[in-house]
């Protein structure tokens, strides 16, 4: 018997589509990579605390999600591109939190609790360039409100 040799040929089409599936795959494994946050300390109000900082769209998105822990005096500190009315969700979100969202100056606008796992909007009182996340309770605790001050503020780069 004769046995038929199976010739692999390799066309300009058929590499194409194999560079094509790579980088798709390569896209979709980024898109699922954790983000890398710097880290600040702030003020809020005489109260410290420090905070990642998501400054990038990227690092908005992720935020605090699939946590399972914040330590007592850290949150997370969002910078928009430019204020305006700004919504916080819980997806993916583990653990209770407190927003606190700023002016272009620092002053908190309103403070609002969240529950994990909810994908109910929690909205600025007003055009907002930060947004402060932290442990729920964080600022009741300390009497913070409206009109009181974040300072020490990371700038955008």
């Amino acid at each position: 018997m004769r046995r038929a040799a199976t010739a692999v040929r390799f066309d300009r089409v058929s590499i194409l589509r194999v560079l094509a599936s790579v980088l798709l795959l390569a896209a979709a494994l980024h898109a699922f990579a954790q983000e890398k946050f710097g880290t600040a300390q702030v003020k809020v109000g005489n109260h410290p605390l420090k905070v990642e900082v998501a400054i990038t769209e990227p690092q908005r998105m992720q935020g605090l999600m699939h946590r399972e822990k914040l330590g007592r005096n850290d949150g997370m500190i969002f910078i928009f591109d430019e204020p305006s009315y700004q919504s916080m969700w819980m997806k993916n979100t583990l653990i209770p939190l407190s927003v606190a969202f700023l002016d272009k100056d620092g002053v908190i606008l309103n403070i609002l609790d969240m529950e994990p796992q909810t994908l109910t909007p929690n909205m600025s009182a007003g055009p907002a360039l930060y947004a402060v996340e932290t442990n729920k309770g964080w600022f009741a605790e300390r009497k913070l409100k409206a009109g009181d001050r974040v300072t020490g503020i990371p700038q955008a780069r």
